[in-house]
């Protein structure tokens, strides 16, 4: 498994353009079902629209990639949005486009910037995560040592998933896989025999860029 980057959440951008309206979603999309249903989805919501144009990298590589330009001048639009998304490398990402004509023509250079402009800045806006190789890391403490194990984990670069209490404290945490070793030496030191660890399974994960 290799990381790489994609939206997170969806994303809605708009902005006016010689008085057409141009309105960006983007979302992550795992496949290309994923993608055009979510293509679907905003065609349905903005049935009145002169276009809905869309590109989208539905794969973990860039070997599944497609785009349209519903009825905009070929190249103006799908084209350009694609490659918003092979420059901000991000995979299983999709993004549509929607213009509502404002009675202005931009020319193709115009709709080319429209186009790839409105799509560059939702995505600027988006949570754009590193999809990585975690691994899942399991601790039990006594209620008396919680707080020593939650201070371990809120000043280590990892994520708490779950927390789950009972007669003692189960927390799950995902690290990246290649730190997994580190982290849980690490633990051992800090916690000094007072939480029992075990590794679960490894998965990918879309930890925040900060976390990079």
């Amino acid at each position: 498994m290799k990381s790489y980057l994609s939206v997170y959440s969806a994303t809605t951008y708009e902005k006016v353009i010689e008085r057409s309206r141009f309105i960006a979603n983007c979302a992550h999309a795992e496949s290309e079902e994923e993608a055009r249903a979510f293509i679907a989805k905003v065609r349905a919501e903005h049935s009145l629209a002169t276009h809905n144009c869309f590109a989208f990298v539905a794969d973990k590589v860039g070997n599944l990639m497609r785009f349209s330009d519903d009825g905009e001048p070929q190249g103006t639009a799908g084209m350009p949005i694609l490659d918003v998304l092979k420059n901000k490398k991000l995979f299983e990402t999709a993004v549509v486009v929607t213009r509502y004509f404002g009675g202005i023509k931009l020319g193709a250079g115009g709709l080319v910037r429209a186009y790839s402009g409105t799509a560059a800045e939702a995505l600027d806006l988006a949570d754009i995560r590193e999809y990585t190789p975690c691994r899942e890391v399991y601790f039990t403490v006594g209620y008396e040592n919680f707080d020593a194990l939650k201070k371990y984990l809120s000043q280590s670069d990892c994520t708490v998933k779950d927390t789950q209490y009972s007669d003692k404290v189960r927390v799950c945490a995902a690290v990246k896989a290649a730190d997994a070793e580190n982290f849980l030496s690490a633990a051992r030191d800090f916690m000094a025999g007072r939480a029992d660890a075990e590794e679960g399974e490894e998965y990918l994960f879309p930890f925040p860029l900060s976390r990079r």
